[in-house]
């Protein structure tokens, strides 16, 4: 474990994070910051495409829609509850200034991601359209060696994090909530997972449309009605944020542990692990989708990330500042789900416990259906066929299943090195077809500008 623990740190902790930052930062700038000065465009793309129903799929590849919900189906998973909470505890309040930062910039890396799986993309051997990494490292810049690296490590980390993990949240989230048995709910999770799996990428795109906006708006109303019954504590949270992020002693009274260091790190980390921006996973299932052209697709990169991190994640954040049970001199209490479930509860009664309860088998069923289609997609790429498709799915589902027997350390130090396998060769992409992405942004938006005017 203790080995397993120094890789993980040493590969993250501090030069995998700073790559992250560093990609985002080098597609905000060469956009002259468009997440911020051109956000009609992207907001127009996307929330307003909403108002005109005529998109649909064309053939055979999914609408923008639906690859939207099903890759917002594996982001929005628990790290955007239990994850900001240990973020909070770990870091301080100023670990949500940090995630804010990395949100801001990993809505570019987003957008270039994205753009660059439809600008890739091929027939998948099944029917309909690919896309991801694997194809534009391998096809756009002729580094096969790296796309069967990120294709390879997929396979674990979707088993992983996409299986054991959330069906772990899923069942210890119901026991605590209702007492039902952890071993049934895992067995119960995995064979509905299955029954949506059988589908392929069309069935889970339509039962991550029915879920997300369901899960949505149970946790962000819910959240919404907390922040409103505590109105007046909340110019004070957002206040406590901003000055934690700088210095994290001095906003606390000192003596409670908390470093700027600590609250960059454990912030960055919650940003990158809830968008996934340059980790490449959510990328492939935007590749599936057909559009008009390949930056169109961006648009909807950086809505993801919004949603999951600005909107989801904050909500989080604000709930437990405002909640009265988090106490920044005494953070070792409460960590994780159940610091989310008291926040919730200390306004809302029992009533906040279940909100949560739910909230999170919502959240981690709709990433088990994202991540069984990634890792689904690295196998395809190794193997060019599906043949051994229905063997990935029995091996994710019997996993799932056994997800509530397995040593939660071990678990999420593995996801922590499966991400880091996968991010790096992705970043590197993508500073590499930086230029190439940026002038094709360029073209696309000059164009629309001129249109939304």
């Amino acid at each position: 474990m203790s080995v397993l623990r120094a890789v993980c740190g040493g590969i993250w902790q501090p030069w995998l994070l700073g790559l992250v930052l560093l990609t985002g930062l080098v597609y905000t700038l060469g956009s002259g910051f468009f997440q911020l000065l051109e956000w009609r465009v992207w907001w127009r793309t996307t929330v307003g495409s909403l108002f005109h129903p005529g998109e649909k799929k064309r053939g055979g590849g999914l609408s923008s829609v639906q690859a939207l919900t099903t890759a917002l189906a594996s982001t929005i998973g628990t790290g955007s509850i239990a994850g900001v909470a240990t973020a909070i505890v770990l870091g301080g309040p100023g670990a949500v200034f940090w995630m804010w930062v990395c949100a801001g910039l990993g809505m570019m890396t987003a957008c270039g991601e994205k753009l660059l799986s439809v600008e890739s993309q091929r027939p998948a051997p099944g029917g309909g359209l690919q896309g991801g990494p694997m194809f534009y490292l391998r096809d756009m810049l002729g580094w096969r060696n790296l796309a069967i690296w990120f294709a390879l490590a997929c396979i674990p980390a979707a088993i992983i994090g996409g299986g054991i993990v959330q069906a772990a949240s899923i069942a210890s989230a119901l026991h605590a909530a209702f007492g039902w048995n952890e071993l049934v709910v895992g067995v119960v999770t995995a064979c509905t997972a299955g029954l949506v799996m059988m589908g392929g990428v069309d069935r889970i795109a339509a039962a991550s449309s029915a879920l997300v906006p369901v899960m949505a708006l149970l946790y962000l109303g819910s959240g919404a009605w907390v922040l409103l019954q505590q109105a007046e504590a909340l110019p004070g949270a957002l206040i406590l944020i901003i000055r934690c992020a700088f210095d994290p002693g001095a906003a606390l009274g000192g003596g409670t542990g908390y470093t700027l260091s600590l609250a960059l790190r454990y912030g960055v980390a919650r940003g990158v692990f809830t968008n996934e921006a340059g980790l490449g996973t959510s990328a492939m299932v935007h590749g599936a989708a057909r559009v008009d052209h390949p930056a169109r697709q961006g648009m909807w990169g950086i809505f993801e990330v919004f949603v999951s991190t600005l909107v989801v994640c904050t909500m989080t954040a604000l709930v437990i500042l405002v909640g009265g049970v988090y106490d920044p001199l005494s953070p070792g209490a409460l960590t994780g789900a159940p610091l989310t479930a008291a926040s919730f509860a200390a306004v809302m009664g029992p009533a906040g416990s279940y909100v949560v309860a739910v909230s999170l088998l919502l959240f981690a069923f709709s990433s088990i259906l994202g991540w069984s289609y990634y890792g689904g997609q690295g196998l395809r790429f190794l193997t060019e066929n599906e043949r051994l498709l229905p063997g990935y799915r029995c091996v994710f589902l019997v996993c799932a299943a056994a997800g509530t027997m397995w040593d939660g350390e071990a678990v999420w130090l593995l996801v922590d090195l499966g991400s880091a396998l996968m991010a790096l060769p992705n970043l590197i992409a993508l500073l590499a077809l930086a230029p190439w992405v940026l002038g094709r942004l360029r073209g696309w938006s000059g164009t629309e500008s001129r249109i939304g005017t």
